[in-house]
């Protein structure tokens, strides 16, 4: 692939991530829970929605998803392998996170024009990947790695990656990793606490989706 279609790519991927701020992860024990949880962060203002692959029913999630939510961009995350990657595109992914950086991984999707966010630690990985043809760079745990302020260190001297910091971000810290430079954030527990999904509390999940997107809003 040429670098103009990658840049293509993360040109439209980009236009999403400053647009929305936020990606909703969506971890579930059946397909009609998902779908549910999808629904209440939407109903808070949610648009993109992210399906953990590593779920025996990602797929009939996904496509329920897809098919309740028709305004959303749905993808899929923890995508660990090639033959992931091909299961996600067969299925009509429209977005790939991994934990992890792969080449060829980063080579497959670019080949079939799906954004791909490879997971990154350290300097040294977060460049790689976004030499790879990375459409942005997830930064995982942010949580274990600093938060705001690890973000602000890495981009200083790495200059205007997009980086989607991923693993533990919390109502306390979202704000602070968007102002840091973050250009976006993925939502999993601080969006959907174990408690009130297993109650079926989706008017909290809501209030509380409209409570974080107002946070990372802000800048």
């Amino acid at each position: 692939m040429h670098l103009t279609e990658v840049e293509e790519i993360r040109s439209q991927w980009l236009a999403l991530l400053v647009r929305y701020r936020a990606i909703a992860i969506i971890r579930a024990p059946t397909v009609a829970v998902g779908v549910a949880m999808a629904e209440a962060a939407v109903a808070g203002g949610f648009r993109l929605i992210e399906v953990a692959w590593n779920n025996a029913q990602a797929v009939a999630m996904m496509e329920a998803i897809r098919q309740a939510l028709p305004n959303c961009i749905v993808g899929v995350g923890t995508v660990l392998t090639a033959a992931d990657l091909q299961g996600a595109i067969a299925a009509q992914a429209q977005f790939c996170f991994t934990p992890h950086t792969d080449p060829h991984c980063i080579a497959l999707a670019c080949a079939h024009r799906l954004p791909i966010i490879s997971g990154a630690m350290t300097p040294t990985e977060i460049l790689s990947a976004w030499r790879a043809g990375s459409a942005s760079v997830k930064v995982f745990p942010i949580s274990v790695l600093g938060n705001g302020a690890y973000i602000r260190s890495v981009l200083g001297p790495l200059g205007p990656i997009p980086l989607v910091p991923t693993g533990g971000v919390t109502r306390e810290t979202v704000a602070d990793l968007i102002g840091s430079g973050a250009v976006a954030v993925g939502l999993s527990t601080a969006l959907f606490p174990p408690a009130e999904v297993a109650a079926g509390d989706w008017a909290a999940i809501k209030a509380r989706s409209k409570e974080l997107l107002t946070l990372v809003s802000e800048y």
